[in-house]
């Protein structure tokens, strides 16, 4: 679906100068950016409030050498 947006002259700027960078559309990169933005905007106060806890279904000890295997 297409829509009209006003962007403002510095943002656009800006946004060209990233999809040159990254060799990638301008409307791919802000479809990515409204993604980001509506997830972000979903989670909810538990997950927020307690972060990976909140997800993270194994107990602390697997959690803890999870996260030392990675180092």
């Amino acid at each position: 679906m297409r829509t009209l947006v006003d962007i403002p002259d510095d943002q656009i700027s800006a946004l060209a100068e990233l999809c040159e960078r990254l060799k990638r559309p301008r409307a791919a990169l802000i479809r990515e950016a409204i993604g980001e933005y509506l997830a972000r905007r979903s989670r909810t106060r538990e997950s927020n409030a307690f972060g990976l806890w909140g997800t993270d279904a194994t107990d602390g000890l697997t959690y803890q050498r999870k996260m030392r295997a990675e180092w």
